[in-house]
């Protein structure tokens, strides 16, 4: 039976979970995702535990934040004066809004905090700062 191994792709349906049970994606009605073992395209906690799988099989992986989306990194938020915003933007606790940074990159943020005088902007991947844990099911090997 094929093993996965570096650089094969392959194809995974998986439910990703947090610690307290509460599903953040899974791939349960839709085609399984595709991609390349090793090549960096999904969160490396999740890549390094694929090789040696099977077609077919299944495993739970539990998965530390350093592994996924990493940890909570304190400066990668701002808070900006509400003057510096412009009145058709929405500052809503939890609104995803996006920034350009200088090299002209567009960078997600999410609305934590807002008073008369600031709105705090955070840059940090939503899951950042989160062990998380994934029930995976190979379905093909390429």
């Amino acid at each position: 039976m094929t093993q996965i191994k570096q650089g094969d792709t392959v194809r995974i349906h998986y439910t990703g979970t947090l610690l307290d049970g509460n599903t953040f994606d899974s791939s349960e009605g839709r085609d399984p995702l595709q991609f390349e073992v090793g090549s960096g395209q999904i969160i490396p906690g999740l890549d390094q535990a694929l090789p040696g799988m099977a077609v077919g099989e299944k495993k739970r992986v539990e998965i530390a934040c350093v592994d996924a989306y990493g940890p909570l990194n304190p400066e990668a938020r701002q808070a900006i004066p509400r003057e510096g915003i412009p009145d058709d933007i929405p500052v809503d606790l939890g609104t995803q809004l996006q920034m350009q940074a200088p090299d002209g990159r567009i960078i997600p943020v999410t609305v934590v905090e807002v008073t008369e005088a600031t709105v705090t902007l955070d840059a940090n991947h939503p899951l950042a700062g989160q062990d998380l844990i994934f029930d995976i099911e190979i379905v093909s090997i390429n």
